[in-house]
């Protein structure tokens, strides 16, 4: 293999959202990638090999030669700098600046519908009981946000398709994939940005890998 490929590792049932998030970057911009799946369930991660390359022994982790890099927004951002074709964040500093703060927001908040609406919901199509107070505050709260975000009425975030799109489409989905009751607006935007074909692709990984 080229010492200077990119490999990524992800978690073996490619149920992590920033391990998606990165995997769609990759596939965005074209750059030619290996898949090294890591069993989570059984602590590889956790392995001295694996904490070599990863800093946080966390997924998804970006390895090219020797230099390895761990966090999906800090992966986002550094193929975005380093391959500007394809962007994946909006050109105007403004707009990029929000789209990182959005998912800095998805990444750090919004804890227990996280918790009570897992991915297991979207990639597996797993069913959870109602959610709990505290989770129906959190959902009305991305909800709030989300309807602030695209009052515009536009398809995508901020004129064009970006990176934070996917991820915002990615939480949304945890409520509407599950059927939780989200305004028609909001779905529909889910929906259409779940027909990405970079999305797909990721969506198609675990019987690719099987086969």
């Amino acid at each position: 293999m080229n010492p200077s490929a990119a490999v990524l590792y992800t978690d073996a049932h490619f149920f992590s959202p920033y391990a998606m998030s990165a995997f769609v970057t990759l596939t965005e911009k074209g750059i030619p990638f290996t898949l090294k799946p890591v069993d989570l369930s059984q602590g590889e991660n956790q392995s001295r090999a694996y904490g070599a390359l990863s800093l946080t022994q966390r997924v998804p982790t970006l390895e090219i030669g020797r230099f390895h890099l761990s966090e999906s927004s800090a992966i986002d951002e550094y193929l975005e700098e380093t391959h500007p074709a394809h962007p994946v964040y909006p050109r105007d500093v403004k707009q990029r600046a929000k789209a990182r703060e959005i998912q800095a927001w998805l990444r750090s908040d919004l804890l227990p519908l996280r918790a009570e609406r897992p991915t297991e919901v979207i990639f597996s199509q797993g069913k959870f009981a109602p959610l709990s107070a505290a989770a129906q505050q959190a959902a009305q709260k991305l909800i709030a946000a989300a309807e602030k975000l695209l009052s515009h009425g536009h398809d995508h975030l901020f004129g064009e398709w970006c990176i934070a799109d996917t991820d915002l489409a990615l939480m949304l989905n945890r409520l509407v994939i599950h059927g939780d009751d989200v305004p028609e607006s909001l779905r529909r935007y889910a929906q259409q940005q779940w027909q990405r074909p970079s999305v797909q692709a990721w969506l198609a990984l675990p019987e690719k890998m099987r086969s």
